[in-house]
């Protein structure tokens, strides 16, 4: 079995999940400087359109190489417009395992991008590249990550007590730091089958990735 991710383009109704390209840099800026994007994640303030280049062109592309995972832009399949990205990170190719994240721009929140994107790329791993476990963590305070998690047929598994870094605005505009949990969810290949079994349960059908 391989230990490098292939350079990948998964399809689903209304997205289509593709590496970073340099012509991204400008959205990819945006997106990263949202307050919410702050908030959760670790990415340097200000994201300036330097930094976007930079990962789009060197540390994404070396994530994949070196075997670590991948960064995938989500873009909407009819207006090819940036509204997230997902990442794999943190791979074990022996356990066939590895960590799911995502970010979606705060121009596409409330379409289920996050969760369409993201059970797309948990069938590509499963069904394509023979992963057998993949694990999410969201903190303890953020709802709609785990709101994601959920909708994916992840299953919380417990608490990593203050192992988290959160941001949140103070009165005078700056950002400050303070400790949060995480919780811990996993996915493995026969959630999925459960998911489409309450699917078919409540009459909606489960969508399926395409990817080449």
């Amino acid at each position: 079995m391989t230990s490098l991710f292939p350079d990948i383009s998964i399809s689903t109704d209304r997205l289509v999940l593709r590496s970073l390209e340099e012509d991204d840099t400008a959205a990819c800026a945006e997106m990263m400087n949202d307050e919410m994007v702050t908030a959760w994640t670790t990415t340097p303030q200000p994201f300036t359109e330097e930094l976007a280049r930079d990962w789009i062109t060197r540390d994404a592309p070396a994530r994949r190489l070196d075997g670590q995972g991948v960064v995938l832009a989500v873009t909407e399949f009819l207006t090819q417009r940036l509204v997230g990205v997902v990442q794999l990170s943190s791979t074990d190719w022996r356990l066939r395992a590895t960590e799911l994240s995502y970010v979606v721009a705060p121009w596409a929140r409330g379409e289920g991008y996050a969760s369409e994107a993201s059970l797309a790329v948990a069938q590509w791993l499963f069904q394509d590249q023979g992963f057998e476990r993949i694990e999410l963590r969201t903190a303890a305070d953020n709802t709609a990550a785990q709101q994601v998690a959920q909708k994916i047929g992840g299953i919380s598994e417990g608490v990593l007590r203050g192992a988290w870094i959160a941001r949140h605005r103070d009165e005078d505009g700056s950002w400050s730091s303070h400790r949060t949990d995480l919780i811990v969810w996993s996915l493995l290949p026969e959630d999925l089958d459960d998911l489409r079994d309450l699917d078919a349960e409540s009459g909606r059908e489960t969508a399926f990735a395409d990817w080449h």
